[in-house]
């Protein structure tokens, strides 16, 4: 007797769509390229010393060259590149100062440290602060912020910060999204009624509205905060469309053999019709952790993300904005183009797999 052959099952069959479309599979390499860095970042084998101020304040990138940064130069140069304005009431007094400590050297934008004799004593006496300062380079790889730190090992931090809070927070929310959809779609009657009611609630105030307000309700920074922000607020999606998968489903023959076999009820909702609306879940779980990397940047930009002491993208973003003013643009562009980079890469590997698990798409 010949075994007869199997028929590849749904995951099967979604994994040979997916594997045919190359956008899909370079999208897929970026997405695992981060969570490989999230993983080696938060077990300390890579950037564990991102803290250490390697390079002097504002370091610009190798190939913008020393100009950029805080390098030394000649008093002449300082004080010619800064002319006098005829308006500044106190340009005269300015000048005196300068005259009388003519042995300090002008700051980076032409003001005399009346403290620098001083500072520079301090550091001669300190052990170590002399050659620790001179250690600090001109140039990094992509520049350093003000206190010095690498940016590209800052930025490496920064997405273990928002890719877990993405991550988790989108967990949360499928995971609400599809305890309610299952139960409301199910049973229906006055427990779809009260479901529905508490749905319209939120889905009336403006999403980002309704971040704003529950990050002010709970009045404390940190990922945990931004998590159950984030996860409180997202799950109405897929409870919509897993409502509907389930409404759909509960009159299938399949559910109702299994009734007619005694089985109970969260047996019939979570065994039987769960499995076959999954991809529903996992489809919503990609869409919410892009949405959620990209809130969490805005969160830290306003100051009810991440805090002080903890780096992220939003955070950095954040400390960008000022630093545009001087004309630092290095840590912007680091931390703008690692999170456009994978939230193209995880947009593009969602629709693919949107395609590959459910076919009649195309």
């Amino acid at each position: 007797m010949t075994n007869q052959p199997t028929s590849p099952g749904l995951w099967a069959l979604a994994w040979r769509r997916l594997r045919g479309d190359k956008v899909a599979m370079v999208s897929l390499a970026v997405v695992a390229a981060f969570l490989a860095m999230l993983v080696l970042s938060s077990t300390g084998l890579i950037v564990a010393d991102w803290e250490r101020e390697v390079g002097v304040n504002y370091a610009p990138p190798h190939f913008a060259g020393a100009a950029g940064g805080l390098a030394q130069k000649s008093p002449g140069a300082q004080e010619a590149a800064v002319p006098d304005n005829p308006f500044d009431p106190l340009a005269a007094d300015i000048k005196a100062i300068r005259a009388q400590s003519g042995s300090a050297a002008p700051d980076m934008y032409g003001v005399t440290d009346p403290l620098a004799a001083e500072m520079a004593e301090l550091r001669a006496a300190t052990p170590g602060a002399a050659g620790a300062q001179a250690a600090r380079r001109e140039t990094l790889p992509f520049g350093a912020d003000k206190w010095g730190h690498d940016i590209i090992k800052k930025t490496i931090k920064g997405a273990e910060t928002s890719i877990v809070v993405g991550l988790v927070a989108a967990t949360l929310a499928v995971a609400l999204g599809t305890m309610f959809g299952a139960v409301s779609g199910y049973y229906g009657g006055v427990v779809d009624d009260f479901f529905n009611w508490f749905y319209s609630i939120f889905t009336s105030i403006p999403s980002i509205l309704m971040i704003l307000t529950v990050a002010a309700v709970l009045q404390q920074k940190g990922v945990a905060t931004i998590v159950l922000i984030l996860g409180l607020t997202g799950w109405t999606g897929p409870y919509r469309l897993i409502r509907a998968e389930y409404m759909k489903h509960k009159a299938r023959e399949y559910v109702m053999a299994a009734d007619a076999i005694g089985a109970s009820i969260w047996r019939k909702m979570f065994s039987h019709i769960f499995p076959n609306v999954s991809h529903v879940a996992l489809v919503q779980l990609s869409i919410l952790v892009v949405g959620f990397i990209k809130a969490e940047v805005i969160l830290s930009f306003l100051g009810f993300g991440v805090p002080v002491g903890v780096v992220s993208w939003g955070s950095m973003l954040n400390e960008a904005q000022n630093e545009l003013i001087l004309g630092k643009w290095w840590q912007l562009t680091a931390a703008a183009a690692a999170m456009a980079l994978l939230v193209t890469a995880f947009s593009l590997f969602t629709d693919a797999l949107r395609d590959a698990l459910d076919p009649k798409l195309k």
